[in-house]
């Protein structure tokens, strides 16, 4: 690929008329995202419907999500973090730098993934006791990590290299790394399950194996001649300075999927304590509706944060601020109508994963609880990564620890003590408001004093 076709790919991002723009960087993020969640909904559903043992096994399943979750937070550093800082070199014309970042990047996410391998494989079964498992459900936990584990470095990449490829401008690419290991997985998940009876093992195989492929994708792009950011051998090499600003402004990602982890340990302990199995299995359900409304946010913010970066490295101000409030108010409005719907319709969002009366009427009690917060919590989803994409690591690391180590987690321990079980469910929606409205404020009190050449010029 030419220089020339390069620059015309990479200077849209500056020129192109922000609607057409928009619709081509975040349609296939956001189908992608969707897609990706598929990977955990299509799993529960087929395991929540087994036949005699769907509940407990769901709720089994359910309770590795905290080390599934924590795994893939390491993948934060690299998509949400790496990602917009070569973005932002990208913009300052330094390609070679960008391609550092991508480089410290692989070498990072292949450390990481022996790292938790060891770990986890040594510790699994007390971990997953203290995470919320019972007798009842701790093998069906067991067999779903043991295999899951073994894919750890096809999460890591597919995952965190990806953004790598939007950040390019070819978002289209990026969505088919997605769509391989989805469609690989909704059509392996009932041959391993159910055709082969391996059960909850058989939902790992099929997982593991549709993760590897996607991972084949990202890496294979990454290493060809139609990249424009390849990972090249000399970059491998891990530099003290690229990985503190990767991590610095990676950090705060990371600590919001980790703490997502830590929450649903304690969610999970309080749940277990107070309520049993059934208000676990709940949680579960709740969760995986949560995420299948968050994944479009995700997918839209993913592709509008290289725009708004390369923008604000190139120092286009104004288009800056028409990129932001259009990302905000859109994150706002989906989360909004989204969220409306689960509290009116709970049971029907239930019956997709449990034909069990009880779990279905119990997610239709706690459910209009669970989400209320997020009415309005699309504000945070819009200014957080706002803050990322203009390399603003602090404020928006004390977003995320606001949310959910300040407010959440102290919440979910002390509210059961008055209100029972149903102070586990209180604490996710007053979290929510306060850590939103924190945002907002925070957001209208430095968007000007960022948006300046002195503030870019920090940036390293």
């Amino acid at each position: 690929m030419s220089t020339a076709k390069t620059m015309t790919r990479e200077e849209r991002m500056a020129t192109e008329s922000i609607g057409k723009l928009m619709a081509s960087m975040t349609l296939p993020s956001i189908l992608a995202q969707i897609i990706n969640i598929l990977y955990s909904i299509i799993d529960r559903i087929y395991i929540g419907h087994m036949e005699g043992v769907g509940a407990n096994a769901l709720t089994g399943v359910g309770v590795t999500f905290c080390i599934t979750v924590f795994i893939s937070a390491f993948s934060g550093f690299v998509n949400s973090g790496a990602a917009p800082l070569a973005a932002i070199w990208l913009g300052k014309q330094d390609r070679d730098h960008a391609e550092k970042i991508l480089g410290n990047s692989v070498s990072f996410l292949v450390i990481c993934t022996v790292a938790l391998m060891a770990v986890f494989y040594a510790f699994q079964r007390p971990l997953l006791y203290q995470f919320g498992a019972s007798d009842a459900t701790i093998d069906y936990a067991v067999d779903y990590l043991t295999i899951y584990l073994v894919g750890t470095l096809f999460v890591e990449l597919a995952l965190g290299l990806n953004a790598f490829i939007i950040c390019q401008s070819r978002p289209g690419v990026a969505m088919l790394s997605v769509l391989i290991g989805a469609v690989a997985n909704i059509i392996l998940d009932p041959i391993f399950i159910f055709g082969l009876g391996m059960g909850v093992k058989g939902a790992a195989v099929a997982t593991v194996i549709s993760q590897a492929l996607s991972a084949a994708w990202v890496t294979g792009f990454l290493l060809s001649n139609k990249s424009t950011l390849k990972i090249r051998r000399k970059f491998l090499r891990l530099e003290r300075g690229i990985l503190v600003s990767i991590f610095s402004l990676g950090i705060s990602p990371f600590i919001m999927r980790a703490t997502e982890s830590f929450i649903s340990i304690v969610l999970n302990h309080g749940l277990q304590a107070y309520g049993g199995d059934l208000h676990v299995g709940a949680l579960t359900i709740m969760q995986s509706v949560m995420q299948l409304f968050a994944a479009p946010i995700a997918g839209f913010t993913q592709g509008m944060t290289p725009i708004v970066s390369y923008n604000y490295g190139a120092g286009n101000f104004e288009r800056v601020k028409q990129l932001y409030r259009w990302m905000i108010g859109l994150c706002f409005g989906f989360m909004l109508v989204s969220t409306a719907t689960t509290m009116l319709f709970p049971e029907f969002y239930a019956g997709f994963f449990t034909n069990e009366t009880a779990l279905v009427e119990l997610v239709g009690k706690v459910m209009p609880i669970f989400m209320a917060g997020m009415l309005v919590f699309g504000l945070q989803n819009g200014i957080q990564p706002t803050f990322l994409a203009l390399g603003q690591a602090k404020v928006s690391l004390f977003i995320a620890v606001l949310r959910k180590i300040i407010l959440l987690i102290p919440l979910a321990i002390i509210l059961p003590h008055f209100f029972g079980v149903m102070g586990v469910y209180y604490a996710e929606p007053v979290s929510d408001i306060i850590s939103a409205t924190t945002a907002s404020v925070l957001f209208l009190i430095n968007i000007r004093k960022i948006l300046s050449a002195e503030s870019l010029a920090k940036i390293q």
